[in-house]
């Protein structure tokens, strides 16, 4: 699995016309910790939605491990904002680690024995194997957000796309979920976080996309994390995390 490669080509991705992602061009390989940055309305979750296929690119391709875009998107997977989603729909945490195999089973293979084994894995690898039954709106947020890694586990996801999943965590349940990331970065996947407190980058990640509409830097994190790139990206909104 770390052999693949995400490839990001030329990418734009628009609204009514105005670009929200500019010509962005990126090459990630797996088993990497990747941390997202840039101000409100610079293009990340843009950039998340776009890899994914909720919104269609302007320009540009997306390829994961040679094949095009509409093989990779069932090998991404994408964990949305803690606010963003309806804590309350009646789920339990084991269904919605079943949901992740609903993704990938399509239309036509039926649900069967393996898939069970599949849900039943992510769930132990995520140690929420004593909460299964438990319904999402139950969890603490740190729990949450690990349903939500098992849901892309069982996926069998090679890439996740996290959107500020550290927000609104105490500081054990982010120590909890940061080496968690870790964990499945070494197992191979690739793992990018869109991420605001940067005090926090250099022990969370190992590189860096800087975006601000367009690429403002790329690389790893001992390289390119620095107060002339925060600067070039957030200008008068930078800031050491809060």
């Amino acid at each position: 699995m770390s052999s693949h490669r995400l490839r990001i080509s030329d990418l734009t991705v628009s609204y009514h016309r105005v670009p929200a992602v500019h010509h962005l061009s990126l090459e990630l390989r797996c088993g990497r910790t990747i941390a997202l940055l840039g101000p409100n309305g610079a293009g990340k979750t843009s950039l998340f939605k776009a890899l994914v296929g909720l919104v269609k690119p302007e320009t540009g391709t997306i390829e994961l491990g040679g094949h095009g875009a509409r093989r990779a998107i069932r090998d991404i997977a994408y964990l949305p904002q803690r606010e963003a989603v309806d804590w309350d729909f009646p789920v339990t945490v084991r269904g919605l680690a079943e949901m992740g195999r609903y993704a990938r089973l399509g239309w036509w293979r039926q649900y069967a024995a393996g898939d069970a084994e599949a849900v039943e894995r992510a769930l132990a690898l995520m140690e929420l194997t004593e909460l299964a039954d438990r319904q999402i709106s139950a969890l603490s947020g740190g729990q949450q957000q690990r349903a939500f890694l098992a849901r892309a586990l069982a996926q069998e996801a090679h890439v996740m796309l996290l959107d500020e999943p550290f927000t609104g965590l105490d500081k054990p349940a982010q120590d909890m979920l940061g080496a968690t990331l870790r964990r499945l970065a070494a197992a191979g996947h690739l793992v990018i976080a869109s991420h605001h407190d940067l005090k926090t980058v250099p022990d969370l990640f190992d590189e860096v996309i800087f975006l601000n509409g367009e690429l403002v830097a790329f690389g790893e994190t001992a390289q390119v994390f620095t107060a002339a790139n925060i600067d070039r990206t957030f200008g008068t909104q930078a800031f050491t995390g809060k």
